[in-house]
């Protein structure tokens, strides 16, 4: 089953394209990962899939709901977790949870009990009480996290999920996921860490200027470009991965 299917889609933000007439198709269960360097249009197209920017042209359908026309019954089916902490500054960690909550109509009594379960699914239970502005950046990305699985989501969309994490977070976070994927939700990522990439994606497509260049498990590239998935990058594109 599909739970995203893309066709022929392509994003202009002025003359720029962003995104170049693109296919892809994320069956359920599997992580599925977008890699490439900045400015290669992997954000944009988290940005379509959720239903935050509408495409220039082609189509894009989550759940066999188009982007376009149904994007308030998608939303309430997937959780994003975006690259930047856009948390609540003034609330408490434990706040952020139950106000998040209350977008999706969740009742007062069943959000608390979730929030706490959320918070010990990322190890900030004892974290509850402190605001915001004192937490350490892995541990607000572990919060942002939480906050993405309030719904209970059966996609869950992750742009850059561990950029700027120390190397203990970062493996947190891989054990959240794996766990998340183990449970049969779908992953989508964008990620700048092949290690990442290998660890986590049952397939990954190479983005670069806008166009996907091969769409592979990162077994397969490397077995067939005889490298790691950095190795495969340069090989495509003549570029380094990571700039």
């Amino acid at each position: 089953m599909n739970i995203v299917t893309a066709r022929g889609l392509t994003k202009y933000y002025g003359s720029l394209k962003a995104v170049n007439s693109i296919d892809f198709e994320i069956v359920k269960g599997e992580c599925f990962g977008f890699l490439g360097p900045n400015g290669a249009g992997k954000t944009t197209v988290m940005r379509i899939i959720y239903c935050f920017t509408p495409p220039s042209s082609g189509q894009a359908k989550v759940f066999d709901m188009d982007v376009t026309e149904q994007p308030s019954r998608i939303k309430a089916r997937i959780g994003v977790m975006p690259q930047e902490d856009n948390l609540d500054p003034d609330l408490t960690v434990f706040e952020n949870l139950i106000v998040y909550a209350r977008y999706f109509g969740t009742r007062k009594k069943d959000s608390g009990p979730h929030a706490r379960e959320l918070l010990e699914f990322v190890r900030l239970t004892d974290k509850a009480k402190v605001k915001i502005q004192d937490l350490s950046g892995g541990m607000k990305r572990k919060l942002v996290l939480a906050r993405s699985l309030v719904n209970h989501p059966e996609l869950l969309i992750l742009d850059e999920p561990t950029t700027g994490l120390d190397p203990h977070s970062r493996h947190t976070v891989w054990e959240k996921l794996d766990y998340l994927k183990s449970m049969n939700t779908t992953l989508i990522l964008t990620t700048h860490y092949m290690e990442e990439a290998e660890k986590l994606c049952n397939r990954v497509a190479i983005m670069d200027a806008g166009r996907i260049l091969t769409i592979d498990s990162p077994s397969n590239l490397m077995r067939m470009h005889s490298g790691n998935l950095e190795d495969v990058y340069l090989k495509l594109t003549g570029k380094v991965l990571r700039e």
